[in-house]
């Protein structure tokens, strides 16, 4: 059975439809498709895909090889802009992020047509930095992290204080300020209102706290060659850590100290995890969501939407899976930069 995801109008609005040629259509609404709301269904071989995803939105005729693609994806300007996950107050969880991690709050809006708010923090304006994508779903006030999600990372002054001031604030911490295990840099471990822990490591001044979004992955090799090609982020260093049972790959467009990058861990024997419903993922930013979506394909990823522009806005995006299902959504940099005008 074939999933088909056209744009229709209904009402005045402009929705999607998923399309089952042995069922009923199923209407999804922008906002379902893109901040997680959409309902579930199955697939012809039993599988749960999300709503709208599989889909025929929009074909490019660009075919590439492995030499095209390769020269594409080193021309293309990426850059990891945002996370997006899911809380349960998103006012409380804002006073947290400001007050205790010192992030600023760089747009807001709300959208009680279709239930929902969302907010963007980060420590720098969106044209240069990256930021936080915090969604409330109106109702929902809880979700499950799963397993799977690790933690993101910032760099700050001092740990210590930082510490203190979560404390001072009724903040949970996970692990007390002490030296790394490899003899690094003070780091301390705290949880923010909705259970999402956050790495603090000492460091001085950065143009970008935001260190790292750190997800587990089955097989490190494996997330380490679909990063490299598909995505055309370099392995910054690996690491084995025994005593931890775990290795570490991370993975990024540019030195660590400047940019933000993606921790990819693999913990001993574990070859899948559960992913909750909190966390939802990384958005890039790309001069061609078309290419991209073609040299993903070449190597081996899973388109999950195909590159077309959203409603409204125009910006045109697409959204694809890793090997161990976790998503990344390409955004075009011009339009991209259009929208935050």
């Amino acid at each position: 059975m074939k999933s088909i995801i056209k744009w229709a109008t209904l009402g005045g609005v402009l929705i999607l439809i998923e399309l089952h040629c042995s069922s009923i259509p199923m209407v999804i609404t922008q906002s379902q498709l893109f901040n997680g709301k959409a309902p579930e269904s199955l697939s012809a071989e039993g599988k749960v895909i999300e709503s709208g995803m599989v889909a025929e939105l929009a074909q490019s005729n660009i075919a590439l090889n492995d030499e095209t693609a390769s020269e594409w994806i080193k021309k293309d300007k990426r850059r990891m802009l945002h996370v997006v996950y899911r809380v349960g107050n998103l006012d409380k969880t804002i006073k947290f992020y400001r007050e205790c991690l010192g992030m600023k709050l760089l747009r807001q809006r709300d959208i009680p047509e279709e239930g929902y708010s969302n907010a963007f923090l980060g420590y720098g304006p969106e044209e240069s930095n990256f930021s936080v994508e915090l969604t409330y779903n109106y109702g929902v006030d809880k979700y499950d992290i799963g397993t799977g999600f690790g933690h993101f990372g910032i760099a700050v002054d001092d740990v210590a204080k930082m510490v203190d001031l979560v404390k001072a604030k009724g903040g949970k911490i996970v692990q007390e300020p002490g030296p790394a295990k490899d003899g690094g840099p003070i780091v301390s471990l705290v949880e923010d209102p909705d259970g999402y822990n956050f790495e603090l490591l000492e460091r001085g001044p950065t143009l970008e706290p935001f260190r790292q979004v750190m997800l587990r992955v089955g097989d490190l090799d494996q997330s380490i060659n679909f990063y490299k090609k598909a995505f055309g982020m370099e392995l910054l260093r690996k690491r084995d850590n025994p005593d931890n049972k775990n290795t570490i790959a991370i993975m990024g467009y540019g030195p660590e100290d400047k940019n933000t990058v993606l921790e990819l861990t693999y913990m001993y024997g574990v070859k899948s995890y559960d992913k909750g419903n909190g966390y939802a993922q990384i958005a890039v930013g790309t001069d061609d969501v078309y290419k991209t979506a073609e040299a993903i394909k070449l190597y081996g990823g899973e388109i999950v939407l195909e590159p077309g522009p959203l409603p409204g806005i125009n910006t045109k995006i697409m959204a694809c899976i890793d090997p161990d299902g976790w998503k990344t959504v390409f955004v075009d940099n011009a339009d991209f930069m259009k929208e935050l005008e």
